[in-house]
């Protein structure tokens, strides 16, 4: 892989793209108790015309939670981690299905975890959440419950274990391909990106960006190994560097040390 370009260049255009829970909003126990404030869709806005439309969020949402999220506001985005596209704003959010072996799964996630405390089970299609908030014994848990249900799965399947959660994932779920793919159009072809994330599953964008020359940023967790050269301590701090009328600043972000990055839990 190419080492990413630390400045920018004389004429350079950017592209950028964003993680939504832990980067724009902060964690919630319960995906669907988030609110958007009116601040960060003005951000959006502003940042969407600043770079000429080369803004998408590419999130583990599915699209049509993040239509929910940000309405009024129809975003460029990614949902299920690059499974669902919408590259220009006239297209559809169409659904992707829950795999028939999934959805039992589903079902008797919900009969023996639905009441359990801390606990919230969130389906959205070919991907299976289950949120434990910041309880690493619960995590562990349902980490080591997971990764039995695989061999049951399609083939591909695997488990993903984040800040907050653990998800079963399809092998097209990654964010990576997702930024690859929307860099081949316009408004993005052409431009350097920009990632920003906090879990796990961003690592994967996190190298595509170096690949293409860009910049990854790492949101929090100051211990946690990953890919990104640059990072940003919290959700104040990428809104406030977001929001910077010179926008992109790189020297304003924090420059890490280059670590191995964190794998996801396979099977």
């Amino acid at each position: 892989m190419p080492s990413p370009a630390l400045a920018p260049a004389a004429g350079d255009r950017w592209a950028l793209f964003l993680d939504i829970d832990g980067t724009l909003l902060e964690h919630h126990k319960d995906p669907t108790g988030v609110v958007v404030d009116d601040e960060l869709r003005t951000l959006l806005s502003n940042l969407d015309r600043q770079l000429g439309g080369a803004v998408a969020v590419i999130s583990g949402r599915s699209l049509a939670s993040i239509d929910t999220l940000f309405q009024p506001m129809v975003l460029r985005a990614g949902g299920l981690f690059g499974i669902e596209l919408r590259l220009s704003l006239d297209e559809p959010a169409v659904a992707a299905e829950e795999p028939p072996a999934l959805a039992a799964l589903a079902e008797r996630a919900e009969a023996e975890l639905g009441r359990a405390p801390n606990i919230v089970i969130e389906r959205k299609g070919p991907v299976l959440a289950i949120h434990t908030g910041p309880h690493p014994q619960s995590l562990d848990h349902i980490t080591r419950l997971a990764k039995a249900a695989l061999p049951g799965l399609p083939d591909g399947y695997r488990v993903v274990e984040g800040n907050v959660g653990v998800e079963l994932l399809p092998a097209a779920a990654l964010k990576g391909d997702a930024v690859y793919r929307f860099m081949t159009v316009e408004p993005f072809k052409g431009r350097r990106p920009i990632f920003i994330g906090d879990d796990v599953p961003d690592e994967h964008a996190f190298e595509s960006v170096h690949a293409l020359g860009g910049i990854a940023v790492k949101v929090g967790r100051p211990e946690q190994a990953t890919a990104a050269l640059h990072a940003l301590a919290d959700v104040a701090a990428v809104r406030a560097w977001l929001g910077d009328p010179q926008f992109p600043l790189l020297d304003k972000l924090v420059r890490r040390e280059v670590t191995e990055a964190v794998g996801e839990v396979a099977s």
